[in-house]
């Protein structure tokens, strides 16, 4: 039985993505100590990404609303995992990360990533 090359799809999904999406940037802001306080750490990293707008029997008014973008980011050189409270910024526009999918299947190789994007307000 013939195994699934998981590293050729994420070599796939950085092409497509390379072909039609944009430099874009994840902003990971990193909270001050609790118990010493100061300022939180923002680290900012360099992403190639494609903003899509939802398929409209998605959008719900709730967990999906009709500004939320769907928004795919290559893992090939990413030097961080996007997750819940990051932003990532595409045309200039910042979105807050309300949801991710790494799109890990073999526990080893992050295919792509898919977020769900809701612009900062």
């Amino acid at each position: 039985m013939a195994t699934f090359d998981y590293a050729e799809m994420q070599a796939v999904a950085e092409e497509l993505i390379t072909e039609f999406g944009q430099i874009g940037t994840i902003k990971r802001i990193t909270p001050p100590d609790p118990i010493l306080g100061g300022d939180g750490t923002e680290t900012l990293c360099t992403a190639k990404l494609v903003p899509m707008t939802y398929d409209q029997r998605y959008i719900n008014g709730t967990t999906i609303m009709t500004t939320d973008r769907q928004i795919y980011i290559s893992s090939v050189g990413l030097a961080v995992v996007p997750r819940v409270g990051d932003i990532a910024i595409a045309g200039g526009v910042e979105y807050h990360v309300i949801a991710a999918d790494p799109n890990n299947y073999d526990d080893a190789t992050n295919v792509v990533f898919i977020i769900q994007g809701r612009i900062a307000s």
